[in-house]
């Protein structure tokens, strides 16, 4: 599993404090600090940064840069702003954090992306908003998205589809058609384009306690549908044993069985069933209630493990 790491976030207050301040330090520490974990390419989310961007984008950049040898994920909506930071790298292949099929983007982004040599992040998104359907987010990558990419004679093996993960709270019918999405658009282009996701985005608003647990099951699901990307927390060291127990089939624990078994279920195209659990163990008890609501199977409540 390649992991793209989502620790550098406009959303974190100590990001934001960082900002503020200027503190390099901050930011190199947690670029080393990722990579230590597993992290094969660091995430810079700094928002727009409408008023400073010029700035900020590449002081960010240069001070990660001097921290790690890793690929840098430009992820903002500030179109300047990623041409700042492209600008500014001079290690690995980066990654453009992302363009969609909204007309004004899918203009600019990829133009940007073939531009600098990046590698691009495209999202199943129109004007429109995100469909519910496997289908018609295939659809969207298939018309548009790829199309695009042809026009600018941008590299398909450089495009990567996001087909967007939405919290199971509020949005729980997005969950196994996400897992659909994930398993079949590596069939709409020969060659495949890569598939990535944002995981934690599934337990958002979910209370921080059941967080982690429903991030390790969607993964487990979505590993068995043929995900080999993902923007991830890399300090879910609980995460990236699931992770090396379904790559290395480890069947040493119970537990480490269930999640290979949830795997194999969703790789066969089928879903896991009780028996396939043991009940009686509160840990796979767990596990079992939150493959039944990432399926739509039980409405999803924050009380869910309780019930």
């Amino acid at each position: 599993m390649y992991i793209i790491g989502e620790n550098i976030h406009i959303i974190s207050q100590a990001v934001k404090d960082a900002l503020k301040n200027r503190d390099r330090e901050f930011f190199m520490e947690s670029a080393i600090k990722q990579v230590e974990a597993g992290a094969q390419c660091v995430d810079l989310n700094l928002g727009p940064r409408k008023k400073d961007w010029e700035e900020v984008f590449p002081w960010v950049v240069e001070s990660v840069e001097t921290a790690v040898d890793v690929p840098l994920c430009i992820d903002t909506t500030n179109v300047n702003g990623m041409e700042a930071a492209l600008k500014t790298i001079t290690k690995a292949q980066p990654i453009l954090n992302s363009t969609s099929a909204e007309a004004e983007r899918l203009e600019k982004v990829p133009a940007l992306a073939k531009k600098y040599n990046a590698k691009l992040i495209a999202l199943t998104l129109t004007k429109s908003g995100i469909p519910v359907a496997s289908d018609d987010r295939v659809n969207i990558a298939l018309e548009t998205l790829i199309p695009r990419c042809l026009e600018l004679d941008f590299p398909i093996e450089d495009l990567i589809i996001d087909p967007l993960v939405l919290t199971v709270s509020g949005c729980q019918e997005f969950c196994p058609e996400l897992i659909e999405a994930v398993r079949t658009l590596p069939y709409a282009w020969d060659p495949a384009p890569m598939i990535s996701v944002g995981l934690s985005n599934v337990s958002n608003a979910v209370p921080n306690e059941n967080r982690p647990l429903m991030n390790r099951v969607y993964c487990a699901m979505l590993m068995g549908a043929g995900l080999q990307m993902m923007i991830a927390d890399p300090f879910d060291e609980k995460q990236n044993e699931v992770i090396r127990i379904i790559e290395e089939r480890d069947e040493s624990t119970s537990l480490g069985q269930l999640y290979i078994k949830i795997h194999d279920r969703i790789a066969e195209m089928e879903y896991p069933t009780i028996d396939d659990v043991d009940m009686s163990d509160p840990e796979q008890a767990a596990v079992w209630k939150t493959v039944q609501v990432l399926l739509n199977q039980v409405i999803y409540a924050d009380s869910y493990l309780e019930q």
